[in-house]
């Protein structure tokens, strides 16, 4: 599990469904959710985590997606295995998260320790592990 320490921005609500707003370096990150901690509040320093494989990749990105999440990231490393590569990108230099994507996939986009990519997670893949006490 990649995790990702951000503070929460702002929280709207309907019914059961939320969609909370983080900080992250300058950037925006947005997460949705059926039911929240009543800790989790604007302010609350948070961990928050995602599964590798639900983070994309994409190379000389320009245009509009659906992806709420977009992290702009170099590549630090690259493992191949026979089926699958694990991508380790650095964000700010200070956060590393994983991203697993097919080994074609990795081949097809010529990757490269160095690389400057875009980490893509949708708002419904992204999830508070922990609320962090300061």
């Amino acid at each position: 599990m990649s995790s990702i320490i951000s503070v929460v921005t702002n929280i709207d609500n309907i019914d059961n469904l939320n969609i909370v707003n983080f900080e992250f370096y300058g950037m925006q990150l947005s997460m949705m959710s059926l039911d929240l901690n009543e800790n989790i509040k604007v302010g609350a320093k948070v961990k928050l985590g995602v599964n590798p494989t639900h983070i994309a990749i994409a190379k000389d990105f320009s245009g509009v997606v659906s992806y709420s999440n977009q992290l702009k990231s170099t590549i630090k490393s690259i493992q191949n295995g026979k089926l699958l590569s694990s991508i380790k990108l650095s964000i700010n230099d200070e956060v590393e998260i994983e991203s697993i994507i097919t080994v074609n996939s990795s081949i097809k986009m010529d990757l490269k320790i160095g690389d400057e990519v875009t980490a893509f997670i949708k708002a419904s893949e992204l999830s508070i592990l922990e609320v962090i006490d300061d």
